[in-house]
């Protein structure tokens, strides 16, 4: 019964991880093309998927703007 649930757990996790990547894929700044191969390799690969996601995806925050004026107090 412990194993049952140990394995119900383990996916559980993954597919959270999963939906995330894939929200995460949607929000990206690529291409459509760009995003649906993205998806078809999370869903048919997911760890491998979410190695590369993870090495070569989206960063988080943009650069802030660097013009003098913004850089004033």
């Amino acid at each position: 019964m412990e194993i049952t649930l140990f394995w119900v757990g383990v996916l559980l996790i993954a597919l959270l991880i999963d939906i995330w990547l894939l929200v995460s894929i949607s929000r990206s700044s690529k291409g459509t093309s760009t995003k649906i191969g993205w998806a078809l390799l999370i869903i048919l690969l997911p760890v491998v998927g979410w190695v590369i996601w993870g090495i070569t995806g989206p960063r988080g925050v943009s650069r802030a703007p660097s013009s003098p004026e913004h850089s004033k107090g």
